[in-house]
């Protein structure tokens, strides 16, 4: 089964200046986002490997669209994030067989590592509901300074038979982060928590 695609969105936020502070270097994020198809929307499929397949391939493309509008090398990514909705006529469990299984492999991929889980959300909405992308450091977990949050909308998505799925990417953290914790210089890598 392969992908059918509505609709493409790629959205890139820079933060300049914070309670009139100055952000030097700006704090750039950008999310690329998708509007595909529910082939099994209205009806309960035990099998939903097809929806995993389709999950690999928007990690691939959804990867190579974020970084591209970021604007940098992958390996030059400090976080990530991910997350989905699915139509009325869907379920959750469909925005996880995409999210889940086999999405991070071509993620990673494209960054170039990526120890650390991705975070993502799912909800099931309707058109013009907003997707929460949550965000934390590729490599390490434990960086504060990379919780963090991207939002994104498109106001036609996701209709009742489709999924909207989106990927976003950071050049660093929260603007002027101070609340402590394991810094960016401190990673290892290695377990993708520290």
């Amino acid at each position: 089964m392969s992908v059918v695609i509505r609709k493409i969105v790629t959205v890139v936020e820079e933060t300049l200046m914070e309670m009139g502070k100055g952000v030097n270097p700006p704090v750039r994020r950008a999310a690329a986002i998708v509007v595909i198809e529910n082939p099994f929307a209205g009806r309960y499929v035990e099998d939903l490997s097809p929806l995993i397949a389709i999950g690999e391939e928007l990690g691939e493309l959804l990867a190579k669209k974020a970084v591209a509008a970021l604007g940098i090398d992958g390996t030059k990514v400090h976080s990530y994030g991910k997350a989905a909705a699915v139509g009325e006529n869907g379920e959750l469990e469909h925005a996880a067989a995409i999210l889940h299984p086999r999405m991070g492999t071509p993620v990673r991929k494209a960054l170039g590592k990526g120890a650390a889980l991705i975070p993502s959300s799912k909800k099931r909405s309707g058109p013009g509901t907003t997707l929460d992308i949550p965000l934390g450091h590729k490599d390490a977990a434990f960086v504060r300074s990379h919780f963090d949050g991207m939002e994104v909308q498109i106001n036609d998505a996701p209709r009742a038979n489709e999924i909207m799925v989106a990927l976003a990417v950071t050049n660093g953290g929260r603007p002027l982060p101070r609340v402590g914790g394991l810094t960016v210089g401190e990673i290892k890598g290695e377990d993708g928590l520290r």
